[in-house]
């Protein structure tokens, strides 16, 4: 890419700190762990918003119970603006809340892409300390649109400790690595690192593989923020919307406590 035209990345107004939540494969429970990151900040008192950029298929509707929900549309200063839906105190945006779940989005990648920007510029966001992007599995148009137009403060890696989950998502730590459009890698998060049953927390069952996460942070230099445990209420609480329930089971409330803490820490909310 020439030196002649360099990228320019925009800020959007009123947003402090944007961070990524992504991984190279699908089915790691990344939209969990955004959802609930945007949770556990809204709870330590953070202004915060959620986006689900996953255009084929968006998941916070279901996760938020707000299927019904549809958002307002406001002309500002002559353009169309969309005010969010809130919900335990965090503005929340979705295709989702636009199209038929029963029906796909056909949708080429630039498409997907622009309605992802358009999501992005013209939600009424209002001043958030932090938007929590959650993207969709791989590498592609969605994700490389993000990295070229937005200043992006940092993306969180999610992955399952198996080597088929690792090796895709050192894939996705190459593109946010990338010299021209990159962004810094704030830490590595391993879900579904064991099974622990909620009444009996001092048990864990190595259900698939162990040591992939503390791996690939060891690998790329960066932090191991947590390693999750399957819980074994969360896809009920996520499948009827009952994310305050989810982020305070005993099991991932304290582990969300410490990435919020660690975040924070290195994107401190400044005046």
């Amino acid at each position: 890419m020439s030196n002649a035209n360099p990228i320019v990345k925009k800020e959007i107004k009123g947003i402090k700190n944007i961070i990524i939540v992504a991984s190279g494969k699908g089915g790691v429970g990344k939209s969990t762990v955004a959802a609930s990151l945007a949770m556990t900040l809204a709870m330590e008192g953070y202004a915060t918003g959620l986006l689900d950029a996953d255009i084929y298929g968006p998941s916070l509707p279901m996760m938020f119970d707000i299927q019904e929900c549809r958002p307002s549309v406001v002309e500002e200063n002559g353009k169309t603006m969309i005010e969010p839906i809130v919900r335990f105190g965090i503005k929340l945006m979705s295709i989702g809340l636009f199209i038929d779940p029963a029906k796909a989005a056909i949708w080429r990648g630039p498409l997907a892409a622009n309605g992802m920007k358009q999501m992005i510029d013209q939600t009424e966001w209002g001043q958030l300390d932090y938007l929590i992007i959650d993207t969709p599995p791989g590498t592609g148009d969605i994700h490389i649109s993000l990295l070229q137009e937005y200043k992006i403060q940092g993306v969180l890696i999610v992955t399952t400790p198996q080597m088929l989950s690792t090796s895709d998502v050192q894939k996705a730590i190459s593109l946010y690595t990338d010299k021209t459009i990159g962004v810094p890698v704030l830490g590595v998060i391993e879900n579904m690192a064991w099974f622990t049953p909620e009444n009996h927390p001092e048990e864990k069952y190595i259900l698939f593989g162990k040591g992939g996460g503390e791996a690939l942070a060891r690998k790329f230099n960066v932090q191991l923020l947590a390693q999750i445990p399957l819980h074994e209420k969360l896809c009920q609480e996520c499948d009827y919307g009952k994310m305050n329930e989810v982020i305070n089971s005993s099991l991932l409330k304290t582990n969300f406590d410490s990435i919020c803490e660690k975040i924070t820490k290195q994107l401190p909310i400044t005046e």
